[in-house]
């Protein structure tokens, strides 16, 4: 096997985009994946149920793909032809009531879907205002630490209500813009795709900037499956020059004179990194397993024995014998639909999840790839997607407990749309243990790169002061979600590493 300059270890988003700057830039880059069957880690696509339906096996729905500097500046939606669709509503927020709170991309038709009609007009201004700032304030949140130069572009005003926002939780937040139940469990719905509850303090980050992005670029859909977003990335890397190898599992990274110069494979076989070694890892597994113990400072050690994951996910897929049924008619055009009763209810189940016990009323994400792209589905049927937030390792553990919380899942969906049940034509139920076997970084289903917390963002991710990717060990680069600026797919650890 051949040496490289570079030597990539995993081939998520992240991975993948690291990969393809320093290939361009010229350099040999050889992206390793345990993986024997595909690239893309948790960033793919397969037929999970029955043949002609196909489910994304993680990420399935993405605010970056036109926005992310790392993706325009690589081209992949400009350039490489990456197809996204948009629902006509991007985020549907239904209660058992009747009641529902919807963000579209039309800041008009926001306003007269955004529950009480006061609620709408303070949500369009939101909106707008928001269209203003975007371009700076991801400037801030996704580049590279420290990045003040976008900041310093806002009004002084500007400035302020940011900071305002920003220092609040998603709670106070919705309670200080909104005065009705749907409008105001929006934004804790949304923080809830990461380990931040409703009450949690500066919280409302996660929240408010799912809801704001999904009014600009929406919610995309690739048609295909999120596998098409993987292929973009392999087609650009291998166009430089660099290439990926799938069914390669690295067990160690090869230190001398306490620099990282290559790695070892699970089947003895060694590979030198003249450069570099770039990890798209969880952090833990890298400075515990990766690396061998005489290399990394006590401190780091220490603290990555006890390292802070996020929740963990329990997802399901469906294959459908035609679109959900939902009550509101809404949720019928939505993108994502984000089922969660009332701010209380929320609360409820973070106490609930964060105590260990399985939530008896789930919080869910669901997604309807297929009403967008019919390439999903055969004619005439939908896929489904969701997943809900519980702790890792229930009592018991999730043998016990997989198909009567996927049981739940189904009765909570049936409740918002009556009738359900009768399309189901298959399920696959994927818990935690399952999510982790599939994505090494998912660890115990967590799937936002560790806790997003407040103290656990900016210079303390993953942790004080190995914030700007470079590791104890030199040249040697963590360059996953663990990293700032954290979870989604926009490909910016990898880019900023």
């Amino acid at each position: 096997m051949s040496d490289a300059e570079v030597v990539v270890i995993g081939s998520g988003p992240n991975g993948l985009v690291a990969a393809c700057v320093l290939a361009r830039a010229g350099l040999k880059v050889l992206v390793l994946e345990a993986n024997p069957a595909r690239a893309g880690g948790a960033l793919g696509s397969e037929q999970g149920t029955l043949p002609g339906f196909v489910h994304d096996v993680g990420a399935a729905f993405f605010p970056f793909p036109r926005k992310s500097p790392a993706f325009r500046e690589l081209g992949l939606v400009d350039r490489e032809g990456l197809v996204l669709h948009n629902a006509a509503i991007e985020s549907c927020h239904p209660g058992p009531d009747g009641s529902v709170a919807c963000i579209t991309r039309d800041a008009e038709r926001s306003a007269q879907l955004f529950g009480d009609p006061r609620d709408g007009a303070a949500f369009a201004e939101l909106s707008r205002w928001f269209a203003g700032i975007e371009e700076d304030l991801l400037g801030f949140l996704l580049g590279p630490l420290p990045t003040l130069r976008p900041l310093l572009r806002l009004l002084p005003f500007d400035a302020f209500r940011v900071a305002r926002i920003l220092l609040s939780s998603c709670a106070g937040l919705s309670r200080r813009l909104f005065r009705g139940e749907a409008a105001r469990r929006v934004f804790p719905g949304l923080a809830m795709h990461v380990d931040v509850g409703p009450d949690d303090p500066l919280g409302a980050a996660v929240g408010f900037m799912l809801g704001m992005t999904a009014t600009t670029a929406g919610y995309c859909i690739p048609q295909g499956g999120a596998q098409a977003i993987t292929d973009c990335l392999v087609k650009i890397l291998e166009r430089h020059g660099g290439s990926v190898r799938l069914g390669s599992r690295v067990a160690r990274v090869l230190v001398g004179k306490q620099r990282a110069e290559g790695v070892v494979l699970a089947d003895g076989t060694s590979i030198r990194a003249t450069r570099a070694v770039m990890a798209d890892t969880a952090a833990a597994s890298l400075m515990l397993d990766l690396v061998e113990r005489q290399h990394v400072p006590g401190r780091v050690l220490r603290f990555m024995s006890r390292f802070p994951h996020g929740w963990g996910t329990f997802k399901l897929d469906w294959a459908l014998s035609g679109p959900v049924p939902w009550a509101v008619p809404e949720a019928r055009q939505a993108a994502v639909v984000h089922v969660g009763d009332s701010v209380e209810d929320l609360r409820r189940f973070t106490a609930q999840v964060r105590g260990g016990a399985l939530p008896d009323n789930p919080y869910l994400v669901v997604g309807q790839q297929s009403l967008v792209d019919p390439t999903r589905a055969p004619q005439g049927h939908h896929t489904l997607w969701a997943y809900s937030r519980v702790p890792a390792n229930p009592a018991g553990g999730w043998g016990m407990h997989a198909e009567s919380f996927a049981d739940r899942v189904d009765a909570r969906i049936e409740g918002l749309a009556p009738g359900f049940r009768g399309t189901v034509l298959a399920r696959r139920v994927v818990a935690p243990p399952d999510l982790e076997a599939m994505d090494a970084n998912l660890v115990g289903g967590d799937l936002g790169g560790g806790s997003n917390q407040w103290n656990r963002q900016l210079v303390f991710r993953p942790l004080f002061p190995y914030f700007r990717h470079r590791m104890p060990v030199r040249r040697l680069y963590l360059c996953s979600s663990y990293t700032h600026p954290g979870s989604g797919v926009h490909g910016m650890c990898g880019y900023n590493a």
